[in-house]
């Protein structure tokens, strides 16, 4: 995966985490054709950007500082 790949993968991430609807690792990782290994160190990427803060199992999605 190239820096664009990822930052658009990052982007699509920032939107499903805004709307609620990001689904686990593992779910995102067969969407966006990566490994859910590549997954986690993006969801953590944008944790120390401040776009997501946790995991809501109730949700069953990432959610925002917003949330």
């Amino acid at each position: 995966m190239n820096k664009f790949e990822k930052a658009c993968i990052k982007e699509r991430i920032i939107r499903l985490v805004k709307l609620k609807s990001t689904g686990t690792p593992s779910q995102m990782a067969q969407k966006f054709e990566i490994s859910e290994r590549s997954v986690k160190r993006i969801i953590r990427e944008l944790k120390e950007e401040g776009e997501v803060t946790r995991f809501d199992h109730n949700r069953v999605s990432y959610t925002d500082s917003d949330s």
